[in-house]
């Protein structure tokens, strides 16, 4: 395992944040799900036997949908964090899978140019100070044709009551799906609406968590009407990268 170390360009989780994260809730609802509808974006089938960057990898929870879902040949597990890599490195053995965890920020990764085939980012964006320079970050470490996997919260979620006394985060940061969407294509990334969904799921809704939907209380607000909690998107690094005379 590569040096470890704390990064002061993102907003470490709180007590229970880190335990939430090693929750079957966050492992089944939230990763399986995330996963499993990003796998559901692809225009074509993603790469075989990919390398994949788990960006922010945290206790490694994610490591074995990867697999399952992608069948990856090795996984890059970045984290910040020393425990989160201890975590992960035992993640990993306890399920013999194929992992090299790297202490890293996002924002300066320890990587070659061109070195892997998609990075997956779930649920990190949002924890990071300096959100263009990680995302330049997996631009550059991306081959020509790679892809990420991006899945995060937008402002509407993360600035609720809910998340904000139990979680910490970089509010200044915090942005809506739009935000999100234009800053992955200001990077260079290619995408089409048919690569983009907003999941509406209950745990995102933090003001009562669906409560009065599943009571059948009140009706469900239609995409277009309501203000979006999550975005998934599967975006390219296109075959032929802007620093080669691409033009976004």
């Amino acid at each position: 395992m590569s040096e470890q170390f704390y990064s002061s360009t993102y907003v470490e989780e709180t007590r229970i944040g880190f335990a939430f994260l090693r929750s079957h809730t966050w492992q089944h609802h939230v990763l399986r799900v995330a996963i499993n509808d990003l796998r559901s974006l692809f225009d074509e089938h993603p790469p075989q036997n990919p390398v994949i960057l788990d960006a922010g990898c945290g206790q490694g929870k994610s490591f074995q949908y990867l697999h399952t879902v992608f069948n990856p040949s090795k996984i890059l597990g970045v984290d910040a964090d020393p425990l989160s890599l201890k975590l992960s490195a035992e993640e990993a053995a306890r399920r013999r899978l194929n992992a090299e965890l790297i202490g890293s920020d996002c924002a300066s990764l320890k990587l070659p140019d061109a070195s892997v085939d998609m990075v997956f980012c779930h649920q990190t964006f949002h924890h990071l100070v300096e959100q263009e320079k990680a995302l330049a970050e997996f631009y550059r470490v991306l081959k020509p044709g790679g892809y990420l996997l991006f899945a995060e919260s937008t402002e509407a979620y993360i600035d609720t009551w809910v998340i904000r006394w139990f979680f910490r985060h970089p509010m200044h940061v915090q942005k809506s799906a739009a935000q999100y969407l234009d800053m992955l294509r200001e990077e260079g990334f290619q995408f089409t609406a048919h690569n983009v969904s907003y999941p509406y799921l209950w745990w995102s809704r933090a003001k009562d968590f669906g409560l009065l939907e599943r009571l059948k209380l009140v009706k469900p607000k239609p995409f277009g009407e309501r203000e979006e909690t999550l975005v998934n998107a599967v975006v390219r690094k296109p075959l032929q990268a802007k620093n080669e005379g691409d033009t976004p």
